[in-house]
């Protein structure tokens, strides 16, 4: 079931990454012969249980020289003194087809890690402390196929992932708990949620679980994960998750596979709603204007540097759950994808509220924290 939604979605990310232009000049087919791993699964041993005391195995921790959790734009700084600890879990940078999980030592997608972190988990860096492991993520051709060694990559991928959320408990202390990812991370962290919080003593210190860019079925998915949708802004112990679209949206790549599958309860998704939080009220199935974002990240050419602006794009839940945005802005054309589809985009468009959105559930955690 995974492996057949990650196909859609794997597919977005690489056009919007690597080769848009070569996948509207010759589709889906010719990108399976490019990037599918032409090898045999080679069995990996699975992570040492206490492979994440090793701070090279982050790339972000709070004690990490630069860090890049740390980044923030002009306007902005880190919390001094964060009160949460957040684990955060970044999307896939590995597009190389020589090995079906990427090597930890693999230069460039450590460089697009980075990168997503600088300007992903950024959002969260004024209300807590940041972890995000490195970890063996599957290639992005494993998204492509139907082979036993997607699911045996997948597999790896989340047992780095499930490590370090343990490590990282350890590390954070009894601190209140952010988890957020993106696209492949917000997979592992949905199985890291039904595997190793639902019904477990930590789910009391979860302040919220973002997960971007990731459709979450409200009846064959949310019910297993031991955690509620988020129904207010000032919630806490709740569940976030929303799809950026602009308009007219062709959410078809993602609903097509999206409903062939089953979800985590077993049941099948087929025409199911999917969680859709807007990000500029932090309420589900909402609306808002421009004037009601507090600032868009826009990133430069290389993706090294980024301006924050606010008050310049709307958002509103529409049909079975996408955030739709209204017209596709023209000044974030570099990686929008067919359908306009804003994936890459789901934390920058609405990095400011986010900030403050994350701030506000751990006030309300704070106020009234969850019974021993």
């Amino acid at each position: 079931m995974a492996r057949k939604f990650l196909y859609g979605v794997a597919v977005l990310v690489f056009m919007a990454i690597a080769a848009l232009f070569a996948f509207r000049l010759f589709g889906p087919q010719l990108m399976r012969m490019a990037m599918v791993p032409g090898i045999d699964y080679e069995a990996l041993p699975p992570v040492a249980a206490n492979a994440y005391a090793d701070a090279r195995r982050w790339i972000a921790r709070p004690d990490k020289p630069g860090n890049p959790a740390l980044w923030t734009p002009q306007g902005y700084a880190p919390a001094a003194d964060p009160r949460a600890a957040v684990f955060f879990v970044h999307p896939t940078s590995y597009l190389d087809r020589s090995h079906w999980n990427a090597p930890l030592d693999d230069a460039r997608g450590n460089d697009l890690a980075a990168t997503f972190v600088r300007g992903q988990a950024s959002v969260f860096n004024g209300t807590g402390a940041i972890w995000a492991p490195a970890y063996r993520q599957a290639t992005f051709g494993a998204f492509l196929t139907d082979a036993a060694a997607a699911n045996q990559a997948l597999d790896l991928a989340y047992g780095d992932v499930r490590a370090a959320f343990d490590t990282f408990l350890v590390q954070a202390g009894d601190r209140p708990i952010i988890l957020a990812g993106h696209s492949q991370g917000s997979l592992h962290l949905l199985r890291l949620l039904k595997e190793r919080v639902a019904g477990q003593p930590v789910a009391r210190r979860i302040v919220a679980v973002y997960l971007a860019g990731w459709p979450v079925s409200r009846t064959a998915d949310l019910p297993a994960l031991g955690l509620p949708e988020c129904t207010r802004a000032d919630q806490a112990g709740c569940i976030l998750s929303w799809q950026s679209f602009g308009e007219p949206a062709d959410p078809s790549m993602v609903t097509d596979v999206f409903d062939a599958g089953a979800g985590l309860t077993g049941q099948a998704r087929r025409g199911t709603a999917m969680i859709c939080t807007n990000p500029l009220t932090g309420t589900p199935d909402s609306a808002a204007p421009a004037s009601a974002n507090l600032g868009t990240l826009y990133p430069s050419a290389d993706l090294k540097t980024a301006t924050i602006a606010a008050g310049r794009i709307p958002a509103r839940c529409a049909g079975r759950g996408l955030l739709l945005i209204g017209a596709a802005p023209t000044d974030l054309q570099q990686f929008v994808l067919p359908g306009n589809n804003y994936h890459v985009f789901d934390y920058s468009l609405f990095w400011a509220n986010l900030r403050a959105d994350s701030a506000k559930r751990l006030a309300a955690f704070t106020a009234t924290p969850p019974a021993p």
